[in-house]
């Protein structure tokens, strides 16, 4: 589990490349808004769930997604008890964070599921998997004019 780094939404240029003609401004001043993908990635399963958040993403945003996730893949995987989560030192989701902490609590309690909390050391982003994720998510709105946030949800659906 994982964020993105904002993205800014609005009519400037990304210095991408596209087949087509994209006319957009040269700077990023006063965007129309901005956008923070978080995913969930299974890497066995190669399944990856991308939430877009249009504000902060605090703990109990990481912990909601991660509920609405659980909710709709339970029925794939009946015999799991346990899950481990696999993730950043971010500030919205360390273990010292006492609200996501809570959260994770009420979480297992009310789902009866035993979750692992697992942390990639500082700077060891190049090692978790997701990250290659958004690489893939840059590349494929490369290019792109990222004017509006349904044409980013649009992407970000689009992407293999």
């Amino acid at each position: 589990m994982d964020a993105k780094a904002v993205v800014k939404v609005g009519a400037f240029s990304r210095r991408g490349v596209s087949r087509t003609v994209v006319l957009a401004l040269d700077h990023d001043h006063g965007q129309d808004a901005t956008i923070t993908p978080y995913g969930i990635l299974l890497p066995v399963h190669d399944d990856l769930t991308i939430y877009l958040a249009t504000s902060v993403v605090t703990a109990d945003f990481i912990v909601d997604q991660l509920e609405a996730w659980w909710e709709r893949n339970r029925v794939r995987f009946p015999a799991v008890d346990t899950l481990l989560l696999l993730q950043d030192n971010g500030p919205e989701n360390h273990s010292r964070r006492t609200r996501f902490m809570e959260r994770i609590v009420m979480f297992t309690r009310r789902h009866r599921v035993t979750v692992r909390l697992a942390y990639w050391p500082p700077y060891h982003s190049k090692y978790n998997p997701i990250e290659r994720c958004w690489g893939i998510l840059e590349q494929h709105w490369n290019g792109a004019l990222l004017d509006t946030v349904p044409t980013v949800v649009a992407y970000a659906q689009t992407m293999t």
